[in-house]
């Protein structure tokens, strides 16, 4: 029983009965009552309900590099950030190229059952560009896979990126690309521009991204396959695919992008001082590619939000600039940096936080009990936000075994007060809930 809760921060708060992990019942406070006694009852304190969150981009490391994260871990953070189903990325060691380690980290995830783990598997043999992967065992395996990866590394060999987008139509999956020319990033270190020359750090184009974007809208429409664009950051990009995605025999929906909460909120001007915590791939951008950013997703042009949690072990991130490994923790942050930067200046509403970080990604994803609306009959996956919170990010007190957030000691608004996964609470505050086998 969730008690005391607005939906989509909408009307008068509610009570909400869930019953064998279903919605069963929603009514004014103090009007429902379970026919049994509930076995968990959450005062939401008038706080919003929204549909659990779904996260297509989430590096979990397992296997190969749990110094630095765990499904366990990653799983937890997830929960806490309001999170009930995330796709772990195939960037691990060895790489998820095939059913075998699919369904490991599939096994691994429904194990700990804080929330669905839906592995991505590789496009490619080893992300190496040269081979496609076994694409029709991973999605015939017990873990299903849907979407394909090589993120890390862009699938930037037309002719496979070609056979890729062909072959996934017969599986009903999605392409997600990393969109990186990589004869234009070549020991580039950050966004090419004004500060990158006076750092002296190698600069890193925008034109690298997008000129695989707009490759790429035209062989899936070609091939009327479906592809989803990781984390856009340029202003550029967003212009590509408001000319690429009316142009798919299918309609704008069958070519989807995201973007990262911190490519929201951080930019270039971060990098003096050369703190790695603010090393990401691709790089943070300028304040008008940011703007622009923000007015994409909420225009529908960018699809939704996806963190692109990269955990790193100190070793990897502590040293200099040109040695640290790109990336930034982003699960129990994204939803406050949505808040900031999309939902206080307007440009969403509760209702539009959930399209981008609920209904949209699991859409993309086809997950049929994701993502769907609090009524009666549906999934009772939820998440509880309390909209007048406000706290301090330490990266020490997150549930991630790293620590990398570049929200250090940031003031972030709103909060995750419990997540409610198929009706069972997987996290509330700081407390989990894991199950047993």
């Amino acid at each position: 029983m969730i008690t005391n809760a607005v939906p989509y921060g909408e009307g008068d708060p509610v009570d909400v009965l869930t019953v064998n992990g279903v919605i069963a019942e929603i009514g004014p406070v103090g009007s429902v009552r379970a026919s049994g006694e509930a076995t968990d009852v959450l005062d939401a304190a008038g706080g919003v309900l929204l549909p659990g969150f779904v996260d297509l981009h989430t590096h979990l490391r397992e296997p190969g590099r749990e110094d630095a994260e765990t499904v366990r871990s990653g799983a937890t953070a997830a929960a806490l950030g309001g999170y009930t189903a995330v796709f772990a990325m195939a960037n691990t060691d060895p790489v998820a190229d095939n059913a075998l380690v699919t369904e490991h980290v599939w096994r691994a995830g429904r194990q700990v059952g804080l929330v669905d783990v839906h592995p991505v598997g590789a496009v490619t043999v080893g992300l190496e560009g040269a081979k496609l992967a076994e694409l029709g065992t991973m999605a015939g395996s017990a873990a299903a896979v849907r979407v394909f990866s090589d993120d890390g590394h862009c699938v930037d060999d037309p002719l496979i990126m070609r056979r890729a987008l062909e072959y996934s139509t017969a599986l009903d999956a999605v392409i997600a690309q990393h969109a990186e020319e990589p004869r234009l990033t070549a020991g580039a270190q950050a966004h090419e521009g004004e500060r990158a020359a006076r750092l002296g750090l190698a600069g890193w184009p925008s034109s690298a991204e997008e000129s695989i974007v707009a490759r790429d809208c035209i062989l899936a429409a070609h091939a009327g396959a479906r592809l989803h664009v990781c984390h856009v950051s340029t202003e550029g990009t967003a212009d590509v695919l408001r000319w690429g995605k009316p142009r798919h025999p299918s309609g704008p929906a069958a070519i989807s992008a995201e973007v990262t909460p911190h490519h929201l909120l951080l930019t270039d001007e971060r990098l003096t001082g050369y703190d790695p915590v603010n090393k990401v791939n691709p790089p943070l951008r300028t304040s008008s590619d940011a703007a622009a950013l923000a007015d994409a997703l909420a225009e529908g042009v960018i699809d939704c939000v996806a963190t692109d949690h990269a955990p790193h072990a100190v070793q990897d991130k502590d040293a200099e600039w040109a040695a640290a490994r790109p990336g930034m923790l982003g699960l129990q942050t994204a939803l406050s940096v949505v808040v900031r930067t999309m939902l206080r200046p307007g440009l969403l509403d509760w209702r539009g936080v959930a399209r981008v970080m609920s209904e949209r990604p699991a859409e993309i994803a086809r997950l049929p009990d994701q993502g769907r609306p609090i009524e009666v009959g549906e999934p009772a996956n939820l998440a509880i936000v309390d909209q007048d919170a406000e706290w301090t990010v330490r990266g020490a007190e997150l549930a991630s075994i790293a620590s990398n957030t570049p929200y250090e000691g940031m003031r972030l608004p709103a909060k995750v007060r419990a997540t409610v996964l198929r009706g069972r609470v997987t996290a509330r505050d700081t407390a989990t809930s894991p199950t047993e086998g």
